[in-house]
């Protein structure tokens, strides 16, 4: 068990040899990444109440809206402003979820990000988390949503800083304070992530009840590095058709 509060570069190293071999028997990215949220999720836990200490954690990934499942096209393209894009654009997809609550526990679930278009620099400057996530972990908005072929190289070797908002209440940067922060007494926000072969980027978010320093929070550059590793060998087969310990509704 991990206590955000006590946390130290010791944890971190246990914790990267942990994931790293989430990966095992699994045919996808997405089964990996549902064992992983499954695995922080289990493992973060406050030692007084024995409560999850993340109410919340997901992973994000962008891929080419062409090449999603039919069922994600047709979620992205409702949510399109402009109905016909003269271009083929990436959606910031939810590939994996869990948290406290059951309708948490599926990405099909989601009303509002299993698959959120990002056509152009404007569109995603009006999602003022994506921005400031891009932001921090030091991209630009165009070497996300149209990686240069050229650069995929260099781009996959580089190390991104984490995304972190420190107060999470009344941060413009976090939506849904009502439904969400305030209900579930959300403090930090903490992202990490890379970006992968393909030019794809895909980030781990967890929603806190602990409010978090900086220095914890740089702690997870290191744990990147290893959902990373966890995840290179799925690159190029991404979706399950059934996510282990899934029954159908």
């Amino acid at each position: 068990m991990y206590d955000f509060n006590i946390l130290k570069m010791s944890d971190i190293i246990r914790m990267g040899s942990d994931i790293r071999v989430l990966g095992k028997d699994c045919r996808s990215m997405e089964e990996a990444a549902q064992r992983l949220v499954n695995y922080l999720f289990d493992n973060f836990v406050d030692p007084q109440s024995g409560l999850n200490t993340c109410p919340l954690i997901r992973f994000f990934k962008t891929h080419d809206h062409t090449t999603l499942p039919p069922e994600l096209q047709r979620f992205a393209a409702r949510l399109l402003t402009d109905k016909s894009p003269t271009a083929n654009y990436k959606c910031l997809t939810l590939l994996a979820t869990t948290g406290i609550e059951e309708k948490w526990r599926r990405r099909q679930n989601s009303q509002a990000h299993q698959a959120i278009p990002l056509p152009s620099k404007e569109v995603v400057n009006r999602i003022p988390m994506m921005r400031n996530l891009i932001k921090q972990m030091g991209m630009d908005i165009e070497t996300v949503i149209r990686p240069d072929p050229n650069l995929l190289l260099d781009l996959a070797r580089t190390t991104f800083n984490i995304f972190y908002v420190q107060q999470a209440l009344a941060s413009p940067y976090i939506p849904a304070q009502q439904e969400f922060v305030k209900p579930y007494g959300i403090k930090s926000v903490l992202g990490y992530g890379g970006i992968l072969p393909s030019g794809n980027i895909f980030t781990v978010i967890m929603f806190t009840r602990k409010a978090l320093d900086r220095k914890t929070a740089q702690l997870f550059s290191t744990v990147a590095l290893n959902v990373k590793m966890l995840m290179l060998p799925f690159d190029n087969n991404v979706f399950a058709t059934k996510i282990e310990g899934e029954t159908t509704p």
